[in-house]
């Protein structure tokens, strides 16, 4: 069992200006009558809308909220790398800014998480989307799972709860955010798959289209292959600590 002693929300946010008022309340009604101690880093990455002031405001109001603010937009995976930098607790929750991912959902990942896992990713199994993006999250999570050896159904849900040591160690480079659960198995983490509740855009338009991204995926996707194929974890076998 997994003993939880702080739990770090963080959740990227790129012109959002209608849902993160909205979005930090939902938080805190899952998260304020856990018996848990808990903290919520925003991070605005580069918004070009009104995000970065509402965000300034909820955090005079929200006593368990802080933000991170890029100067320009940077890309999720960044976004995601700071917050993990940032975060005090020894466990880190990730959701979108765009209220499709629940926050009620939260308690549940992390009673998961309780029984010995090490990840626990949202699986949207009715998605609330488009064909066309739907579509598109099957080729892609098909392909992924073709050339990493994966099992994951849904590696776009942002809905993650993780073991905040190894999240740190994952290598943040744009694109990486695609692949969280695939590198978490590399550092040899025990992953689950939990079906969450996708609601539709509550404001605002996606800030990608659905097949905007392949090529610059399909480069992420060979780069994760390679570590794959090249990372040799070593194997200790006797350790004696200074002044021993």
């Amino acid at each position: 069992m997994n003993d939880i002693q702080k739990v770090s929300i963080v959740v990227p946010v790129f012109n959002e200006e209608g849902n993160v008022e909205p979005l930090v309340g939902e938080i805190a009604a899952a998260m304020n009558p856990l018996d848990t101690d808990w903290e919520l880093w925003l991070v605005d990455d580069g918004s070009t809308d009104a995000s970065l002031d509402r965000i300034r405001g909820l955090c005079g109001r929200e006593p368990h909220a802080g933000f991170l603010s890029f100067h320009r937009n940077r890309g999720q995976s960044a976004a995601f790398g700071a917050g993990f930098e940032a975060a005090t607790g020894d466990v880190i929750v990730t959701l979108d800014a765009d209220l499709q991912n629940d926050p009620a959902d939260i308690p549940t990942l992390l009673d998961v998480y309780r029984q010995d896992a090490d990840m626990v990713i949202g699986w949207r199994v009715n998605r609330r989307d488009d064909s066309r993006r739907r579509l598109a999250s099957r080729l892609g999570n098909a392909v992924r799972n073709a050339l990493t050896a994966e099992t994951v159904h849904d590696t776009g849900c942002s809905l993650k709860v993780m073991r905040a040591s190894l999240a740190r160690r994952l290598p943040m480079f744009r694109g990486m955010h695609r692949f969280l659960p695939t590198l978490m198995k590399m550092y040899g983490a025990r992953v689950v798959e939990v079906p969450v509740n996708h609601r539709p855009r509550h404001s605002g338009v996606s800030k990608y289209g659905a097949f905007s991204r392949g090529l610059e995926a399909s480069q992420d996707l060979l780069a994760v292959n390679w570590m794959l194929r090249r990372y040799r974890p070593g194997e200790v076998s006797e350790r004696r600590d200074p002044h021993a």
